[in-house]
This record gives structure tokens, C-alpha cells and sequence, in this order.
């Protein structure tokens, strides 16, 4: 199966079914939570009736399913890196950067276009309030990866821009992770300062928030740990065969952690996991272990779930553009009078037209300006054989959003 992006840390360029199945996971829920949101907004008593942990696990786990993104963002970038250059203290900083560029900027450019015609045009629903700073404000925040301090200091931008914090957070990881790779290669001293990113998310998220709710969910402190943990788990893969036996253990353990974070959430808020925020951490820690299974045994998932594991392999795009979609069917919604039985249509055809719209801005958009901008990295000094190229050249990451 060819793939879009480097998943395997020994030159196996196969897409992995466990990493795409996450991340289709994942924008499921944030498309859920962005889609209950708006009703919420709009005073529709939809959930009524149904069963409080059902609701609580389909459509409140948006900011759960952007922790288990950053935690396969962490092990693909770190993968990929140990592709391209062998060992992380060899990584060129020219070639990270213009990678990370490459696959980041094209999307995230028209998108801030678009967003800035539609608030000079003052279209609902996208015009920036000026108690955040305006336009200028924000774009500024946006492209120097800031959203989440913007937001946490001054409110909540519109929901297109609001997105845009994770890759705040996930850019400002990857700003300085080449950096630190090459002054403490991969050995202890990395793995200890990126076993202390870890151990410190849950106090970004509780103590060292000072009781700013946006703060407490946006924050890099509380954030990065998935991203820390995704990173070890890629030098893990890379160094350690573990038997088939004790992999399944592994991805069994680690599927268990994360339905038990995702679908039975009150049980865990009442032993103080939340409080505590070590509920974000067991869930990366769990979405880790599930990687780290599926890597290295290469699991295929029935065909059932092939509509889940192509929305994860266009998260990206999907998570970027799918605002754009809710608001228009939301808008069509409230235009028919907020009929009750229109809900789940309305949760369903979100669903499948932000995965149309993802999937179109990534074939026709965002992969060939990839591969436009790193043509000519395969020629590079370096250890870069040529299928890991190839597979390098359409890497896919969440900022997820």
C-alpha cells in the first residue's frame, strides 16, 4: 500500500493502519465537539434523554482527541527524522525547517487568506472581535504560533481561527526539537528532557494555569507532553523489537487505556484524573502504547473501517478547513427552524462533507505544494534512500488540528 507519509522507522514506507485509525479517531470527535458547540450556542436541548457518559464520550471529546494528535505528530516527526538522517544529533536544521514549511505553510496561508477576506467582508461567524486585537492581531498570533496566548489573555477568536492553537503549540515544539537534537543527540540527556515534558503537562494544566480555563486546555506547557511522549515512543520503535506476544499486549493495553479515558470519563473524574490533568497524560500514554503496537506489526483493520482510517490520513486538511462546513450547515439548520429530527443529519453530514473537503484540499492544494516545496531534498547530502524520499515528500501531519 502506497502511502502519504514515513510511518515506519525502518524503511517500510506502508501507511499504518493503527496510526490513520487514531487519527481518524480523533477528528471524529473534534468534528463532534465542534458540531454539539453550535447547538449548545443555539439552545437545543438535543441530548435529552440519552445517556450522560454517551454524550459526555461522542460529543466532548474534542480537546482528547487534538492530545491523541499530537501524540502521533510526535512519533511521525521523530520517525522521519531518524529516516532522513539516521540519528537525531545528524538532523539538519535547514532540512527540518524547510520540511515542517513545506507541509505546513501552503494550508495555513490560503487558509489566513480566506479568513481575512471573509472578516474584511464582515461575513458572520468570521469577523475577528476587536477586544482581541482585531485581524492584525491575529494574524500576527497565527503565523507567529501564539493563537493559544492570544486567546487565553483576550477570549476566543471565531471558530475558524480558534483551531488554530494546536499548531501553536505543535509549532512551537518543532522550533526548537531540531535544535535539541543537535545539541543532545538522541541519548539520555534528550530522553530525560523529554521524559521532563511529561512529567510537567499536568501541572501546565492545573497549578501553572492559575484557574484560566482557556489556559488550562491551550497552554504548551500542558500540551506538549503527548508530543514528548509520541517522540519517545518513536526512539523506542527504532531501537527495541519486541516479540509479537508482548506487542499485543502493548496495543491491547494501550486500546484499553484510551476507550477507558474516552468512554467512561466520569469514572475518571471521580478518582481525580481530571483534576489532576493526568487524564491527558494517560491518554497520550495509551494512544503511545497503540503506536508503538501497531508499527512494529503492521495490524490491517477490516474494511469496516476504512471510512475512519481515510479520514486520519487526511486529518490535516480535514481539521483546518472543516470549520468552514460547520458553519455553513449550521447556518442551513437554524434557516429551517431547528428541527429536532435534523440533528443527526446534521452531525453525520459534517462529518462526511468536511472529509470531502479535506480530501479535495489535499489532492488538489496542500500535497502538491508539498511535493513542489521539497523537491530537490532527495538530492541533498545525506543517508536518504530513494523510497524513503518518496514517502518523506507527501508526510502528513495534525495541528490540528
Amino acid at each position: 500500500m502506497q502511502s502519504r507519509e514515513d510511518t515506519t522507522p525502518k524503511g517500510n514506507t506502508r501507511r499504518i493502519d493503527g496510526i490513520d485509525l487514531l487519527r481518524g479517531l480523533a477528528i471524529f470527535f473534534v468534528l463532534m465537539n465542534h458540531v454539539n458547540m453550535r447547538l449548545l450556542l443555539a439552545k437545543m436541548p438535543y441530548s435529552q434523554g440519552l445517556p450522560r457518559q454517551l454524550v459526555k464520550s461522542l460529543f466532548w471529546n474534542g480537546q482528547y482527541g487534538v492530545q491523541m494528535f499530537f501524540a502521533v505528530s510526535g512519533f511521525l516527526i521523530t520517525s522521519i527524522t531518524l529516516r532522513r538522517w539516521e540519528t537525531l544529533g545528524h538532523v539538519s536544521l535547514r532540512g527540518f525547517y524547510r520540511l515542517r514549511f513545506a507541509r505546513i505553510a501552503p494550508l495555513l496561508v490560503l487558509l489566513l487568506s480566506v479568513l481575512s477576506v471573509l472578516h474584511l467582508a464582515n461575513v458572520h461567524n468570521f469577523v475577528v472581535p476587536a477586544k482581541t486585537g482585531g485581524l492584525g492581531r491575529a494574524l500576527l498570533a497565527a503565523l507567529t504560533f501564539h493563537v493559544n496566548v492570544l486567546e487565553a489573555r483576550r477570549g476566543y477568536l471565531p471558530g475558524n481561527w480558534d483551531i488554530l492553537w494546536s499548531l501553536s503549540v505543535e509549532e512551537m515544539f518543532y522550533l526548537f526539537f531540531p535544535l535539541l537534537c543537535r545539541l543532545l543527540g538522541q541519548g539520555k540527556l534528550l530522553v530525560c528532557l523529554l521524559i521532563a515534558f511529561v512529567v510537567a503537562g499536568p501541572f501546565g494544566r492545573t497549578i501553572l494555569a492559575h484557574g484560566n480555563e482557556t489556559w488550562r486546555e491551550y497552554s504548551y506547557l500542558g500540551s506538549m507532553d503527548a508530543i514528548a511522549l509520541g517522540c519517545l515512543t518513536a526512539l523506542l520503535v527504532s531501537r527495541m523489537r519486541l516479540s509479537r506476544p508482548v506487542l499485543h499486549g502493548v496495543g491491547v493495553a494501550g486500546a484499553a487505556i484510551v476507550v477507558f479515558i474516552l468512554g467512561f470519563s466520569f469514572q475518571a473524574y471521580r478518582w481525580g484524573l481530571d483534576r489532576s490533568g493526568l487524564d491527558m497524560t494517560i491518554l497520550a500514554v495509551g494512544t503511545s502504547m497503540f503506536i508503538a503496537a501497531s508499527a512494529q506489526t503492521q495490524w490491517k483493520f477490516p474494511r469496516l473501517l476504512a471510512p475512519l482510517l481515510k479520514i486520519g490520513e487526511y486529518s490535516y486538511e480535514i481539521y483546518l478547513t472543516h470549520m468552514f462546513v460547520v458553519f455553513v450547515l449550521f447556518d442551513l439548520f437554524v434557516r429551517a427552524g431547528k428541527p429536532m429530527w435534523l440533528v443527526a443529519l446534521l452531525f453525520l453530514a459534517v462529518t462526511l462533507l468536511s472529509s470531502v473537503l479535506g480530501a479535495l484540499v489535499a489532492s488538489f492544494y496542500s500535497e502538491p505544494m508539498n511535493r513542489r516545496l521539497r523537491s530537490g531534498l532527495a538530492n541533498q547530502p545525506g543517508r536518504l534512500d530513494a523510497q524513503a524520499a518518496a514517502a518523506i515528500e507527501s508526510e502528513s501531519t495534525v495541528s490540528i488540528p
